[in-house]
This record gives structure tokens, C-alpha cells and sequence, in this order.
């Protein structure tokens, strides 16, 4: 059985490489191309997770599953937040043929979809970018938004000014442009084409009304019911777009709090952004329209990272 570690992982799996078999996945996981399961979740210690990630990148097509713990603290350790396995079997007899670093492809992938969703989302001016967190996700995701808008410059808040400087003064000497720190998120957001939501927070730290028309945003850091980043009003403004429309209403927990307010229903996820990409919806309708996109994360998105790297 082959292993793919994290050094590998980092060095092949590319955003140049990676946006693509997203977009693809994405596409076929909307035509139902794809067979998996949501996500089983179980609850540890201390805030602590662990799922588990079925899926089948088609019938006759490679299949696994990922086996990722999530533990927060980790970041301030330097260690990932997100750790784990995807394993992979081949379709013509059903054997395990790989494991790959899940941690790495976990990082990677969720900018890379980000990415696709900007790219097909977010005003073909977008020029300003918006990172509210400074973790793992947060560099992960600048370098993917250049690969699809010319992104001048990017403002960056956390909850720690010590963190989010250095953080800045990384990014701005590996992407050579300028990363600055925002006071409050509402400074962070003010004249921000793209904003990545990739944060830990537990109740919602962007407001709808502090967000100016024509901005697309990602919403990232949640992926379990409870945790919110961003409040009803700004979901209720928004032409909402889901990475899975089944995962949403089960798992999205911004989109199910605002549901609870009474302030949208089901309808409000306009589309899947695989049926965005496929051109049977539209995404963007307007310069001033509000766009969201809201992550999740799917297993068909690590089968075809982890696959490409075992099969190329």
C-alpha cells in the first residue's frame, strides 16, 4: 500500500493542480455522479471531534473514506488543527491501495474550492481580499484567491493583534503584496471585494450591515451545526450559494440559525455551486448583488485530490 505524506502532498498537490479537480468534483457531485455520505461526527473532550467521510467518486470509480480528528489548540502548538487519513481502493477489486496525509489535503482542497467559488462567484474586478483568522486556512486561502483574481492587497483580523501582525509580515514576504491589520472586522470588511471567513468563532463575528454590495463571500470556519461567523442579516441579504444543498440544511450552521429566526426557509440556497459551474444556474446576477458561498467540505473533494496524486 502506498503512503502519501504531508511533504508530498504539500509539494504536489498544487493550487494549479487542485482548483481543477475540485471544480470537477463539485460538477459531478451535483449531477449526482458521486455517491457519499454526509458526515458522521462524534463529539470528544474539550471541544474535540472526530468524523468520519464516506464516499465513491462514481459507481465504477475509486471510492474511501477520510478519517480526520479536529483539534483546535493544535494551531497554537504549530501543528494542524485538522488530522488524519484518506484511504483510497481501487474500483477493479476492491483493494485499499493508499493512504495520503489528510491534514495537508484537508488544507489545500478547502482553498482550492474556495477559489472555485470565487472565481465563479465574486466580480471579475475583485481586487481587495478580506481574511477574518489567521490560522492554517487563512494563508491557505490567500494563496489560492490570487490564482483566480488579481488580488492588490488583503486586510486581516484575529483575535490576537501579536498573531495577526506576524501573520501579515509572512504572507506579505511570500505573496509580495500587502497584507495590513484590521482594528474590528467591520474596519476588515469596508472595502473588501472577497471575504474568507476562517475562524474559530462560536457566535457570529461579521454583520451583515457592515458588508457593501458587489462583495462575495466565503464561509469557511464552521462546518458542524452550532458554530456561527456571520449573522442572519447578512445570510438573509445574500444570494445563497451551497457547497452541498443536503449538507446545508443539515450542517450549515449560519444558514440554520437564520431558518430559525424565521428570517429564510429552504428556497434561500438558490443552488449548489457544482450546478453554478455546470452553467444550470446562475450565480452572480448583479455587480451589487451579495454573494455567499458556504463550505462544508466534502469527501468527493479529497477522493479526487488524494486520487490524482496516487494515479499521476
Amino acid at each position: 500500500m502506498r503512503v502519501i505524506d504531508r511533504e508530498e502532498v504539500a509539494r504536489r498537490l498544487t493550487y494549479d493542480v487542485c482548483i481543477p479537480i475540485v471544480r470537477q468534483a463539485m460538477i459531478a457531485f451535483s449531477k449526482g455522479e458521486t455517491r457519499q455520505h454526509l458526515r458522521s461526527i462524534i463529539p470528544l473532550a474539550n471541544g474535540h471531534l472526530f468524523g468520519i467521510m464516506p464516499g465513491a467518486l462514481g459507481e465504477s470509480a475509486a471510492f474511501g473514506a477520510k478519517l480526520v480528528s479536529v483539534y483546535p489548540e493544535n494551531f497554537d502548538q504549530g501543528r494542524q488543527s485538522h488530522q488524519g487519513l484518506v484511504i483510497l481502493f481501487e474500483p477493479a477489486t476492491g483493494a485499499p491501495v493508499c493512504v495520503a496525509h489528510a491534514g495537508e489535503i484537508t488544507a489545500i482542497r478547502t482553498a482550492a474550492a474556495s477559489a472555485v467559488a470565487a472565481d465563479a462567484l465574486a466580480r471579475t474586478d475583485a481586487r481587495h481580499l478580506a481574511i477574518l483568522g489567521y490560522g492554517e486556512q487563512a494563508a491557505t486561502h490567500a494563496r489560492a484567491l490570487r490564482k483566480v483574481r488579481d488580488i492588490q492587497a488583503v486586510r486581516v483580523w484575529g483575535r490576537s493583534l501579536e498573531r495577526a501582525q506576524d501573520f501579515c509580515r509572512r504572507m506579505s514576504a511570500e505573496l509580495g503584496i500587502p497584507f495590513s491589520v484590521a482594528a474590528d472586522v467591520e474596519a476588515a470588511v469596508s472595502d473588501a471585494d472577497i471575504v474568507c471567513t476562517v475562524s474559530a468563532a462560536r457566535e457570529p463575528i461579521l454583520k451583515g450591515s457592515w458588508v457593501r454590495p458587489g462583495t462575495h463571500l466565503n464561509l469557511v470556519g464552521s462546518s458542524v451545526a452550532g458554530p456561527s461567523e456571520v449573522d442572519t442579516e447578512l445570510v438573509a441579504r445574500s444570494r445563497f450559494i451551497a457547497d452541498s444543498r443536503e449538507g446545508v440544511l443539515r450542517q450549515g450552521a449560519e444558514f440554520l440559525r437564520a431558518k430559525e429566526a424565521g428570517a429564510i426557509d429552504d428556497s434561500h440556497i438558490v443552488a449548489e455551486i457544482g450546478q453554478v459551474l455546470a452553467g444550470q444556474i446562475p450565480g452572480r446576477t448583479s455587480e451589487t448583488e451579495i454573494t455567499v458561498y458556504k463550505s462544508l467540505g466534502h469527501v468527493v473533494q479529497d477522493l479526487a485530490s488524494a486520487w490524482a496524486l496516487y494515479s499521476q
